[in-house]
């Protein structure tokens, strides 16, 4: 099987990262796609996220009834600050049969040589770059040096020609947060199970 890896925050998890992770399945024709929500990002360890129970939960609630998608909390369950290296690791031994891709945002990509061990990453998943459309240009991404040196120009190409451009979707986890923090809604930006967890558990007030 082709499964997708599909890792962040996911606090919470909003339409925009449904509608990234199905037109990967398609575009990418993938089997699978798991969602790994972090325990704390590495760039992010001055923000306290909504604990990983929460955010687990509210991943399930979203992606239920798609028998693609799947949650994997093997960075939860491990805790500390999660680095994608040790995450594909795992899903290498849980999978060592199937081929993984990594599913990278504009700005994951750019920031991809900061990242603990880039290049085993890449001996361990095969990238799909995510482009907005009229908003990203992958093609310059990959071109800036240091990315470009790691990569190499084969796997540029590669990862230019498999770009997966989906919908500019204009939401933010941290809008929707922002929102709840003042009392405003945000219907139709999530899915109505998660809008309402976030409001039955208190969260983000």
């Amino acid at each position: 099987m082709r499964i997708g890896i599909f890792g962040g925050s996911f606090d919470p998890v909003h339409l925009g990262h449904l509608v990234v992770a199905e037109c990967c399945r398609e575009h990418a024709r993938l089997d699978r796609v798991i969602f790994v929500p972090t325990a704390i990002q590495p760039f992010k360890q001055d923000r306290q996220p909504a604990a990983g129970h929460h955010r687990a939960e509210m991943l399930a609630l979203a992606v239920g009834g798609n028998a693609a998608f799947e949650i994997s909390t093997v960075e939860l369950d491990h805790g500390g600050v999660s680095y994608t290296i040790d995450t594909l690791a795992a899903m290498r031994d849980a999978y060592a049969s199937d081929e993984l891709r990594l599913i990278l945002g504009p700005d994951a990509l750019a920031d991809f040589c900061g990242w603990r061990e880039p290049a085993r990453i890449l001996e361990f998943a095969r990238v799909i770059a995510v482009q907005r459309a009229g908003l990203d240009d992958v093609a310059a991404i990959v071109q800036a040096p240091r990315l470009a040196a790691l990569l190499g120009v084969e796997r540029a190409r590669e990862i230019v020609a498999e770009k997966v451009v989906v919908p500019t979707i204009g939401i933010r986890a941290s809008d929707l947060r922002a929102c709840v923090a003042e009392g405003h809604s945000i219907r139709y930006r999530t899915p109505r199970a998660v809008e309402q967890y976030i409001a039955t558990h208190g969260l983000y007030k």
